[in-house]
């Protein structure tokens, strides 16, 4: 009976999905886990928290039992004396060893992902962000006509203006578009103060720092829109500079390019 039930229900659900898959690529409320990842890294990421949380539970569970262990057992009311021994080796080089090759096995995935991080691929996009009060522009230093490089400004669009299924104090006049399956270099800078340029689904978050470029390295393997913020406090307005990505296959990308360009 549930046996059937499930499948009635799972077949109902596939009938209204059809073949689509649906992704987290916002911020949603009272959200606790990340959001679906888009490149590599995000994967990487994901990947070494949840090693990382199956080994600290596991010695989270083994330290409570000992600690409700001790206190069951040699409570003084129970008429139990504690042991007079103050030094053991054996039980010393356990509980030094142990620790030892779990520090270990944390930081030999931790340090393949920086790496990961910090590689620089031979970008075949380079796009130049930067951060403004309170907003970003963006120059797709590529694409030259007439000593002019592609480039505009991403404001918030105000609540005001929204559509529906629009989203509140995350969408942008002007969104970034970029082609999938691509190694791409965005150049991160600010004109005024100290910002943050964050996408969670990439995961990438970098300093806008003034007189300075920071780079990171995409490699996005899926379309889709994807929403960040600046996440460096640069002012009154610091919760109205949103970011939006919009990841589209090459041709559609190259279509978009040749738009702006005689636009």
């Amino acid at each position: 009976m549930f046996r059937s039930l499930l499948i009635a229900m799972f077949a109902t659900l596939s009938l209204f999905c059809g073949n689509s898959v649906f992704y987290a690529d916002a911020m949603e409320k009272w959200q606790l886990d990340f959001q679906d990842p888009a490149t590599p890294i995000m994967e990487g990421i994901i990947n070494l928290h949840h090693d990382v949380m199956f080994i600290q539970l596991i010695i989270a569970t083994f330290v409570l039992w000992l600690l409700v262990r001790a206190m069951w057992l040699f409570n003084s009311k129970r008429g139990h004396k504690p042991s007079t021994i103050v030094h053991g080796t054996t039980i010393e080089i356990i509980w030094t060893l142990i620790p030892s090759f779990i520090l270990l096995a944390v930081a030999v995935p931790s340090f393949a992902l920086l790496y990961a991080v910090d590689e620089e691929a031979d970008p075949a996009i380079t796009i130049k962000a930067v951060g403004h009060q309170w907003y970003w522009s963006y120059e797709y230093s590529d694409y030259t006509t007439d000593s002019e490089s592609l480039a505009f400004d991403s404001y918030m669009v105000p609540e005001a203006d929204l559509e529906v299924g629009m989203l509140r104090l995350l969408e942008v006049d002007n969104q970034v578009v970029v082609p999938t399956h691509t190694h791409i270099r965005f150049l991160i800078t600010a004109a005024d103060v100290l910002h943050s340029w964050a996408v969670p689904s990439f995961g990438v978050k970098l300093d806008a720092v003034p007189g300075r470029l920071n780079q990171a390295t995409i490699f996005i393997k899926r379309p889709g829109t994807f929403y960040g913020q600046c996440s460096e406090i640069c002012g009154v307005n610091h919760a109205f500079m949103p970011i939006v990505v919009k990841a589209v296959p090459l041709d559609e990308y190259v279509s978009w390019v040749s738009s702006q360009i005689e636009a």
